[in-house]
C-alpha cells in the first residue's frame, strides 16, 4: 500500500479545536516541511474569519469541497511532527468519548503549545562563584556591601543559582554583573529542567526495608516489567503501597526508562513530589492545573525528550508524551477526581491502562478501596491481584465505631461523646482530625418564625452560609448574596443557621478547647499559594492540634499523631439517586478512617450516624470495605448495572424547560426506532430530569444508554451524536455525550 505522505499532497487535513466531530481540507501553503507532511505538524491557518492553530492529521489528492474553495494554510510551526504515540492516543480518545479530534488534541497540549509557541527547551541563566569567587571572603569587597552578601548567598548554593532565584532575594543583574567583571561569579545557560548528570546515582537515599508481603507483591511487579500487564495493589490504608512504587520506579529507572505516577487531587503533589525527590537523583516534574504556562510547557517538554525521568500528575497528565515509558501507576485509582465532567468527558484511568497496552507496559491500579469496575476486572482474571493486608511497622489498623446521634444535643455537629473522646485524646497529647465534608458555616440559612431557607435564584439547592466572610454561596454556580438583616418572607430577624460546616465545626472546637490549636483544611483556607502546605507542616511537627477538613485530607495524607478520626455526618452520601452512593461514600469513610493510628499509638474512628442500624454501614464497619464491595457487586449484576452493563448519557441544557424535555422526549423516540431497526441490543431510557435539574439558570435533562457489550452502546452512541449534529433544534442548546458516567448527576 503507497504511504499517503511520499508523494507532494494536494490536499492537507487539518484538525482545528472546535466542537463539530469534523477535519478540514486545506491547500499546502507557502512553507513546506523538510521531511514532506507528515500527521503532528502544527500550522496557521484562517478559519472563519479567524487566525487559529490547526494540526495536521492526514493528506490526500482530492477533496469534496472544491479546491478553488480551499484556503492555503498560513504558516507552518512545527518542523518535527508531534510524537505518533500521542497522536495515537488522542486519536483513540476521541474515537472512544466520541468527541471532536480536534478539540481532544488541542485539550491534551499545553496552553502555550495550543497558542502557537514553539515546541523547545526553555534556558535560564545560572549564575555560581568561579574559582576565585570561591576563594574571596566577603570582606575583600569593601564597602560593597550588597555584591558582598550576594558573594555569601551564592557560596551556600555550589551549583549555582537561577537568575531569576537571585533577583528575587532583592539583588540586581548590575551587582552581578559587578561581581563578574571582578572575576568572582560566571554565568551559565542551561534547559530550565535539565538532564541527569553522568555516573549520576539514582538514589539520593537508601530504599526502606519491606515487610514479607511488600517484598512479594515487589517481586510480582519486577516479573511484569517490559510487557502489558495490568495489576490491581490492593493494599490496606498505611500498608507500605508508596514504598512499594518507589522501589519498583528504582528498576525501571535502571532500565533507563521513565515512570508516570497518576494521583488524583492536586493537594497531593507537594508532598508527593517531596518524597520522590528525597528518594531519586534524577529530575523529577509535575503536571497539573496549579502550575504557570511556561512551568507546564517546560515539564511537557522535558518528558517528551526524555530528560524528565519521572512525572507526577493529575488526570491530564496521562496525556504527557514520553521518550521512554516503561511503568504507569495510578495511585488512589478508586477516585472520581481521574474523570473529567465536563468537555472531554474522559477518563484519565482508563486512558492510562490503553497507554500501557499500546506501549506494551505494565500499569499498577494501587488503592485500599477499589472501584468496583477495577475489583470485577482482578475477579475475573483480567487483573493481576496483589493485596496488603497489614500497615507497614507496628501500625495496626483503626478501630470503626458507629456513634448513634439520634436525639443527642449537637455543638458545631459534634456530640458529647465525640467531645469527650477527642478531650481524651488531646489529653494524651495526640492530635485528632474531624472529618465534615461540608464548607461554609452552615449548608443553609432559615427563619425560625416562618420556616424560609435561604435558596439559590438560579439553581435546585439552598445557599451555603459563610461567616468569613459573612455571605451565603450557592457551591454550585457561585452565586453570592449578602447576609439579609431579616427574613425575607414575614420580616422576623429571627434567622438561624441549619447544620454544621467546617467553619461551624472549627468555632465549636475552638470554644470547647481554647488551648488547643484548630486547624482548617478546606477549598475556602487553602485559596492562598502555599496555604495547604503550610498546614500540613504545623500538622507534621506532631504537637497537640485539632484538624477540620474535607475529603481534601482524607486521602494519601500520612499524618503518625492522629490517633482519633471523628466523622461528623457520614448519612449525608449514603442515601442519593445515584446507584454508586454507597460505594462512593464506603470508599471516603474508609480513606479518612485510614488517617488514624499510622504510627505505634492505636487509631479509632468516630462515625455519626441517624442510621446506626443500616446493613452496608454495618457491614462497612464490622468487615470492611472488601466485605461491602463483594455484597454490592452481587446487587449491581442483578441490578444490571455498571460493572456489569454499560453506560452513556445524553445530557441537555437549556433555559427552557418543557422544550427541553419535549426535544429529548423525541431524540428518545428517534433512537429507539434506531436501534429497534437495525436491531441493536441497546436500551434507552428516559428522558428524565436530573437528579439537579436547575443548575446555573438552565435546566438539566438526561437520556441514558444502556447495554452488556460495549459494540453496540458505541454504535448507538455514534449514530446519536450524528443525529443531534444534524437536528436544527439541538443547536439552540447545550448536549453532550458522557461515555462511561460516574454520576448520574
Amino acid at each position: 500500500m503507497p504511504d499517503p505522505f511520499s508523494a507532494a499532497p494536494r490536499i492537507i487535513e487539518v484538525a482545528i479545536p472546535t466542537p463539530l466531530r469534523r477535519c478540514f481540507d486545506y491547500l499546502p501553503g507557502p512553507d513546506t516541511p523538510v521531511q514532506g507532511w507528515q500527521p503532528g505538524l502544527r500550522v496557521k491557518l484562517s478559519f472563519g474569519h479567524r487566525d487559529m492553530v490547526g494540526i495536521v492529521v492526514g493528506t490526500k489528492q482530492d477533496s469534496d469541497v472544491p479546491t478553488s474553495r480551499l484556503k492555503p494554510i498560513k504558516a507552518l510551526i512545527d518542523q518535527t511532527p508531534l510524537p505518533a504515540d500521542w497522536l495515537a492516543l488522542c486519536r483513540f480518545t476521541a474515537r472512544y468519548y466520541q468527541h471532536s479530534l480536534g478539540d481532544t488534541l488541542f485539550q491534551a497540549l499545553p496552553v502555550l503549545l495550543r497558542q502557537g509557541r514553539p515546541l523547545e527547551a526553555r534556558t535560564l541563566d545560572r549564575w555560581r562563584l568561579t574559582s576565585r569567587g570561591q576563594k574571596t571572603s566577603a570582606e575583600q569587597l569593601g564597602r560593597a556591601h550588597k555584591q558582598a552578601e550576594l558573594l555569601d548567598m551564592l557560596r551556600q548554593h555550589r551549583r549555582g543559582m537561577p537568575h531569576t532565584a537571585i533577583t528575587a532575594q532583592g539583588f540586581t543583574r548590575q551587582q552581578l554583573e559587578a561581581l563578574a567583571g571582578k572575576g568572582l561569579v560566571e554565568v551559565h545557560t542551561e534547559q530550565a529542567i535539565a538532564p541527569p548528570r553522568d555516573n549520576h546515582e539514582t538514589l539520593a537515599e537508601p530504599s526502606l526495608t519491606l515487610s514479607r508481603e511488600q517484598s512479594e507483591v515487589l517481586a510480582a511487579l519486577h516479573a511484569q516489567l517490559g510487557r502489558f500487564s495490568p495489576s490491581l495493589l490492593h493494599g490496606v490504608t498505611g500498608s507500605g503501597k508508596t514504598e512499594v512504587y518507589l522501589q519498583l520506579i528504582e528498576a525501571v529507572l535502571h532500565r533507563r526508562q521513565q515512570a508516570l505516577v497518576l494521583i488524583p487531587e492536586i493537594g497531593l503533589t507537594p508532598q508527593t513530589l517531596d518524597r520522590f525527590r528525597r528518594r531519586f537523583n534524577v529530575p523529577i516534574v509535575a503536571l497539573h492545573s496549579g502550575m504557570s504556562d511556561n512551568e507546564r510547557l517546560d515539564a511537557w517538554e522535558a518528558a517528551g525528550a526524555g530528560r524528565a525521568r519521572i512525572i507526577i500528575g493529575t488526570r491530564s497528565a496521562v496525556f504527557t508524551p514520553m521518550a521512554a515509558l516503561g511503568i504507569i501507576i495510578i495511585d488512589e485509582e478508586h477516585d472520581d477526581s481521574f474523570k473529567q465532567q465536563d468537555g472531554l468527558r474522559y477518563h484519565a484511568r482508563d486512558l492510562a491502562l490503553v497507554r500501557a497496552q499500546s506501549e506494551h507496559i505494565p500499569v499498577v491500579l494501587g488503592t485500599a478501596t477499589p472501584s468496583l469496575v477495577t475489583l470485577r476486572h482482578a475477579r475475573d482474571g483480567r487483573y493481576h491481584h496483589l493485596h496488603l493486608t497489614r500497615r507497614a511497622g507496628h501500625s495496626r489498623k483503626a478501630h470503626i465505631e458507629l456513634l448513634d446521634i439520634r436525639g443527642r444535643p449537637q455543638d458545631g455537629g459534634l456530640t458529647p461523646p465525640a467531645l469527650e473522646a477527642i478531650r481524651e485524646q488531646l489529653a494524651l497529647k495526640r492530635q485528632v482530625l474531624i472529618f465534615i465534608n461540608r464548607r461554609g458555616y452552615a449548608p443553609t440559612l432559615a427563619c425560625h418564625q416562618c420556616g424560609w431557607l435561604a435558596e439559590c435564584p438560579r439553581c435546585d439547592a439552598r445557599l451555603t452560609l459563610h461567616r468569613h466572610p459573612p455571605e451565603l454561596i450557592c457551591h454550585h454556580c457561585d452565586h453570592h448574596v449578602a447576609l439579609p438583616d431579616a427574613c425575607p418572607s414575614c420580616h422576623s430577624g429571627d434567622l438561624r443557621p441549619q447544620g454544621s460546616g467546617t467553619e461551624r465545626t472549627e468555632d465549636a472546637l475552638a470554644t470547647a478547647f481554647p488551648d488547643t490549636q484548630v486547624l482548617r483544611v478546606d477549598r475556602d483556607s487553602t485559596r492562598r499559594k502555599d496555604a495547604l502546605q503550610h498546614t500540613l507542616d504545623i500538622i507534621h511537627r506532631g504537637d497537640p492540634c485539632l484538624l477540620v477538613g474535607t475529603q481534601m485530607l482524607a486521602k494519601g495524607h500520612h499524618f503518625p499523631h492522629i490517633t482519633l478520626v471523628v466523622v461528623v455526618n457520614a448519612d449525608g452520601g449514603l442515601y442519593s439517586a445515584d446507584y454508586r452512593a454507597l460505594e462512593t461514600s464506603a470508599q471516603l469513610l474508609i480513606q479518612v478512617a485510614g488517617r488514624a493510628g499510622r504510627a505505634e499509638h492505636p487509631g479509632r474512628v468516630l462515625i455519626q450516624t441517624h442510621h446506626p442500624d443500616d446493613p452496608g454501614l454495618l457491614l462497612l464497619a464490622e468487615q470492611g470495605y472488601d466485605a461491602l464491595a463483594e455484597r454490592l457487586l452481587v446487587e449491581r449484576r442483578q441490578a444490571g448495572l455498571p460493572p456489569y452493563r454499560h453506560l452513556m448519557l445524553l445530557r441537555g441544557e437549556s433555559p427552557h424547560q418543557q422544550n427541553l424535555l419535549e426535544l429529548f422526549g423525541r431524540i428518545g423516540e428517534a433512537l429507539r426506532g434506531h436501534v429497534a431497526a437495525h436491531d441493536i441490543r441497546v436500551d434507552c431510557l428516559g428522558p428524565v430530569p436530573a437528579p439537579m435539574e436547575r443548575r446555573q439558570g438552565r435546566y438539566h435533562v438526561q437520556l441514558m444508554l444502556a447495554a452488556d457489550g460495549r459494540a453496540p452502546l458505541h454504535d448507538a452512541g455514534a449514530w446519536l451524536v450524528h443525529y443531534m449534529e444534524q437536528l436544527p433544534e439541538a443547536r439552540r442548546l447545550r448536549w453532550s455525550l458522557d461515555v462511561d458516567p460516574v454520576a448520574l448527576d
